[in-house]
């Protein structure tokens, strides 16, 4: 597409970031929205200003490879903020499926009164596993393989995770 700027930013700083950092994808382009309709305080949130550009936070996050091509990663709605540190879900999530007895896994915000808030991970373990697990073995297996405030401080296990009517977990 022609005259299109889009740029990954820290979602609260707007500074922009080096290739190959996870942020917030911004876009400004002749075919943006303009705002939303009848609703001037939605699209002052939805926009903001770079070296007198107006750009379109998408609210998707998301890297810039070597090539300039784009890679989403995740929703910023969805980024837990622990102490002052970003976590984004999917990447907690891609590292709990190498856990030996890990089926399914959600990784969602959990409020903690000293963090604000906490990575909560929502369980399904595989049927087939030899051993009964515990909320303290994944924790402690994660504190292991993960950046410690990326880290579940919090399992609970389930049978199931609701899914939509393409498989996507809701």
């Amino acid at each position: 597409m022609f005259d299109v700027d889009a740029r990954i930013v820290d979602p609260v700083t707007h500074d922009e970031l080096p290739q190959g950092e996870t942020a917030e994808i911004i876009v400004n382009a002749p075919e943006v929205m303009q705002g939303y309709r009848r609703n001037p305080e939605a699209t002052r949130e939805a926009f903001i200003e770079i070296d007198g550009k107006r750009f379109l936070r998408t609210g998707d996050l998301g890297r810039k490879d070597e090539d300039g091509y784009f890679f989403m990663a995740d929703r910023l709605k969805r980024m837990i903020n622990a102490s002052g540190c970003k976590v984004w879900p999917a990447e907690v999530e891609a590292m709990m499926y190498h856990y030996p007895a890990m089926q399914e896994v959600c990784v969602i915000v959990a409020r903690d009164k000293h963090r604000g808030e906490t990575v909560k991970a929502v369980v399904v373990c595989d049927a087939t596993h030899a051993q009964p697990v515990t909320a303290d073995d994944i924790i402690a297996w994660a504190r292991e393989y993960m950046t410690s405030y990326k880290a579940p401080r919090v399992v609970e296990f389930v049978s199931t995770l609701p899914k939509s009517a393409s498989g996507k977990i809701m």
